[in-house]
């Protein structure tokens, strides 16, 4: 399990993912990115980028593999296998309106405006529900279109909901639930079948682990 090049993402799933590397077997600190985006542990490289950059890194080859949120997955072209989900970093991807809008009361109009950072989700989703929606594509601050006429609705990633109730916005429609992915390059996948393969298994045994101790921990 030697000599792989691992994508890791800053931001909120740089803990995480460190954590699991290193129950994995791969000894790596987040801190240890703090000065530095390019790491040695154990005979493996770790880099951190963008998790934006995640698929990217891994597809082109310049990573064999990486640590990803699901939800950078739905908006990238990029061709890599998912091998593992991680089980950390949950969060959901929402369709919410104005608490007070005909939309919160269950009332569709037969066409919405709606703000997002995630248009190719967002098109998915309104296929799988047969309603006609003109996608506003923002890149951040989303919530603030509704308040300022800029669109109807929102769809756009939560975790806690607070940032909705903050805005005066409530929850009209799942659209799809995000956890972090372990991928793979589809060259590495063949030409370093033994060390990818070794490595997703020993994320999965660290993933039912942690599963198994949290189960005994409610009982």
């Amino acid at each position: 399990m030697s000599g792989l090049c691992v994508a890791v993402p800053n931001g909120a799933l740089l803990e995480g993912a460190c954590e699991l590397l290193g129950a994995a077997g791969v000894d790596v600190e987040a801190s240890r990115f703090d000065d530095a985006l390019l790491i040695e542990s154990g005979g493996h490289r770790l880099i951190k980028v963008r998790p934006t950059d995640v698929p990217v890194y891994v597809e082109m080859g310049a990573a064999d593999c990486g640590i990803v949120g699901k939800d950078m997955l739905w908006e990238s072209h990029r061709d890599a296998y998912e091998l593992v989900d991680l089980r950390f970093g949950g969060c959901r991807l929402v369709l919410a309106a104005p608490e007070d809008s005909a939309l919160a009361a269950g009332n569709w109009p037969p066409s919405l405006r709606v703000a997002t950072k995630y248009p190719h989700a967002a098109v998915r989703f309104f296929d799988r529900i047969n309603v006609a929606a003109d996608l506003i594509k923002l890149h951040g601050s989303v919530e603030l279109a509704p308040a300022t006429g800029l669109a109807d609705a929102i769809l756009d990633i939560v975790a806690t909901g607070r940032t909705l109730r903050a805005n005066r916005l409530v929850e009209v429609a799942e659209a799809g639930r995000s956890t972090a992915r372990f991928i793979v390059n589809q060259a590495s996948l063949k030409t370093r079948s033994e060390a990818v393969t070794a490595l997703a298994a020993a994320l999965r045994r660290a993933v039912d682990a942690r599963a198994a101790a949290k189960r005994e921990g409610a009982a």
